[in-house]
């Protein structure tokens, strides 16, 4: 039922070579590279590549429009924190001066 799949043994370099393959110095000869096997290509066409282009920019949009309103909202908050403590040391500044 679940059992591994290995790839064919036709690609994998023999474990024995002959007489032909090895050198006068004893060291075997390395095997040629095997063929890449048949993998499709992946072709733009130009509607694609455009459609590629805009989905990207539109990322790059969306991406950047949080970025900003995150920053606005920090800038936003530490505003307010500052106007809060200004309030807040007057309304002390005036309570001293009343005792």
């Amino acid at each position: 039922m679940l059992t591994p799949k290995y790839p064919h043994q036709d690609t994998a370099p023999s474990a024995t070579a002959s007489a032909a393959e090895v050198p006068a110095s004893g060291s075997a000869v390395p095997a040629p590279a095997a063929p890449l096997a048949n993998r499709p290509t992946v072709q733009l066409t130009p509607g694609s590549a455009l459609a590629l282009a805009a989905g990207g920019g539109a990322v790059v949009l969306v991406v950047g429009a949080v970025l900003v309103s995150m920053l606005l909202a920090v800038a936003i908050t530490g505003v307010s924190v500052a106007l809060v403590a200004v309030v807040l040391r007057l309304l002390l500044k005036d309570l001293a001066k009343q005792r």
